[in-house]
């Protein structure tokens, strides 16, 4: 991929924000008609709805570890200089990050990515979520709340366990990656026969991984032709969102992560008017809970988010799919607190007479 011709005629910022744009129209198409989301999937995984859902987040999942993996084992990719193996990366950040934003996530009924899609949708509880997670996920990366996050985050780091690599922990070499992402790979096509899940919802989830994949493809390829050296990565949510509203105080430039969240808001938007799924959508509808359970969620996530270096898809997906540890274990964390969230809200409806099942939908 020669990016030189684009960079002499744009810049290299503009040459990110780009790519990001591409990558977030192919993310927010994928993600409005797969209907991806690791809360749904989680709760699918607890019996609240058919496994539909889980099957969609396992063949994305899947699909990203496989495909980056095999552009690792090819060489076409190298993510040794990126920020999840060439410094430390905390773990008690990840473990309690991602359990507080698992929490949110069920609360406001969404991850970040799925509130993203939903308020493109026209779902105005999505955009007031989203509103409260950019604000909150900006203190948590550089104001007011930067102390707490660091005074959690140095509890406890990959420097204490000798690094970051999962195959390097098991004395595994790059081929036990490929066939680890084989391996979830057919579990994620058992799933979804099971589920009966449709072709064009499993090519969706498919399409999800694939898009981690090109993501670490595009910035590893600018990375080594741009003049002021940066960090391969791919895509995530949480980042944006703050880095956009740092931006907007600092009067910065544009990059990547701008156009991943442009991208993805445009995408979702055109999706959901040509499959004829927009639609205006309130807090005033029936069964829809508080707007302060959303706006307590909303917070929760912006806050873990940050604390874990990634919401369900910037750790989940694109540290998951380099198998990072750190990642994995805030993944983890993530689906045991959404987990948790769940059975509180089940009891608690359970113990309220007359009061209807908890509602699964957005």
């Amino acid at each position: 991929m020669d990016l030189v011709p684009l960079i002499d005629l744009i810049g290299e910022p503009q040459t990110a924000l780009v790519g990001g744009l591409v990558l977030g129209l192919a993310f927010g198409v994928f993600a409005q008609r797969s209907r991806y989301c690791t809360r749904s999937a989680v709760l699918s995984a607890m019996g609240e709805s058919d496994l539909k859902p889980f099957a969609t987040w396992a063949a994305g999942f899947a699909a990203a570890i496989l495909a980056v993996q095999l552009l690792l084992g090819a060489g076409m990719i190298d993510v040794d200089e990126t920020r999840f193996f060439s410094t430390a990366q905390s773990l008690s950040g990840a473990l309690i990050g991602g359990l507080v934003f698992g929490i949110g996530m069920v609360l406001a009924r969404g991850c970040v990515s799925r509130l993203l899609v939903l308020g493109a949708s026209g779902n105005l509880r999505g955009i007031f979520s989203i509103a409260i997670i950019g604000v909150t996920a900006l203190a948590t990366y550089s104001g007011v709340l930067v102390p707490l996050r660091d005074g959690i985050g140095s509890i406890f780091s990959t420097a204490a366990i000798g690094g970051n690599d999962l195959l390097v922990h098991a004395g595994l070499e790059r081929w036990a990656g490929i066939a680890l992402g084989g391996v979830l790979a057919v579990i994620a096509l058992g799933f979804a026969f099971k589920s009966k899940l449709s072709v064009w919802r499993l090519f969706g989830g498919i399409m999800i991984g694939l898009t981690v994949a090109a993501g670490w493809y595009f910035t590893w390829q600018l990375s080594t032709q741009v003049f002021e050296p940066i960090q391969a990565e791919s895509l995530s949510f949480i980042r944006p969102l703050a880095t956009t509203g740092e931006l907007t105080l600092q009067s910065g430039f544009a990059g990547l992560d701008q156009g991943v969240l442009i991208g993805a808001i445009l995408g979702a938007f055109v999706a959901a008017l040509v499959s004829g799924e927009f639609r205006i959508s309130t807090f005033a509808e029936p069964g829809v809970p508080s707007i302060w359970r959303y706006a307590a969620g909303s917070v929760l996530m912006g806050f873990g988010g940050i604390l874990a270096v990634g919401c369900t898809i910037g750790a989940g997906l694109t540290g998951g799919s380099v198998l990072a540890v750190s990642s994995l274990l805030g993944l983890a964390s993530m689906m045991a607190g959404a987990a948790l969230a769940q059975l509180v809200l089940r009891a608690t409806v359970r113990q309220q007479p007359g009061s209807a099942q908890v509602i699964a939908a957005e």
